[in-house]
């Protein structure tokens, strides 16, 4: 019997992502890993033009921190090393990721990304990315907020908090704009790309998604962009979340180009 491979394409574009890399799947699983390989590696990626393949990494990663994917989340950072994602970006994406996914999650990606930057040769800490200080980070971090959310969406959030939750809206403007979305390393419009990645990996949190669909629109990130990028997580996600996603993106930002339904 003729052991299945993934075609060329996705050969190569593993090849290119993992050099001189043989997974033991293809040997125990060799079925499963030539179409997988062939999906995710060949057939989603012809959708995803409108995406540099560093962002594409890099939401992906994101992706995989929000499903606790630890082990395959090494792995495509080594890949993403590999294709000239910077070790700052790497530590970012974690970063970013601890307002959304919890740092609970997050503890076990940030010490598997130092491991990997480490037998890259990269030494520990890098260099700080904070903008604000304790001082400043609440007013910052308002500021922030209302740029990517807008204005009377921030206000009305704050206007309509019961007083007992106010507290809730002034830690999200300090803690998650505040402290995350002003550090420099990457910019704004692909933190929302990867905030509304993990949002969609995460599952159960469609309104969010459906609010960073709208932010993502307000920072420059076309609906192409968005889809996309759900586009290259369908194969890590699955398509439960990705159509959810979807639904999400269409609700927000609705097609023009219709099929004629006469």
């Amino acid at each position: 019997m003729t052991t299945p491979k993934p075609n060329d394409a996705a050969a190569a574009a593993h090849e290119r992502l993992f050099p001189g890399h043989v997974s033991t799947l293809a040997v125990t699983d060799p079925e499963l890993i030539a179409y997988f390989d062939d999906f995710a590696f060949d057939e989603t990626l012809r959708h995803t033009a409108d995406l540099p393949e560093r962002t594409r990494l890099m939401t992906q990663l994101a992706a995989m921190i929000a499903i606790g994917a630890v082990a395959e989340y090494r792995v495509m950072l080594g890949a993403a090393l590999t294709v000239g994602v910077t070790p700052v970006q790497a530590k970012e994406i974690v970063y970013q990721a601890v307002p959304y996914a919890g740092m609970a999650r997050v503890f076990d990606f940030l010490h598997a990304t130092n491991t990997v930057l480490t037998e890259h040769g990269v030494e520990l800490p890098l260099d700080g990315q904070s903008t604000t200080t304790p001082a400043t980070r609440a007013a910052d971090g308002l500021a922030v907020q209302k740029k990517i959310v807008g204005d009377q969406a921030v206000d009305a959030m704050y206007a309509n908090a019961p007083a007992d939750l106010r507290h809730i809206q002034e830690l999200l403007s300090a803690n998650c704009f505040g402290d995350h979305y002003t550090r420099t390393g990457i910019d704004v419009p692909t933190r929302e790309l990867l905030t509304f990645a993990m949002l969609a990996a995460l599952g159960g949190a469609d309104p969010q998604v459906r609010g960073h669909v709208a932010a993502n629109l307000n920072v420059g990130n076309s609906r192409a962009v968005l889809i996309a990028v759900l586009t290259a997580l369908l194969p890590f996600i699955g398509y439960p979340r990705t159509l959810n996603a979807l639904a999400a993106v269409n609700d927000t930002a609705p097609a023009t180009d219709k099929k004629d339904k006469s």
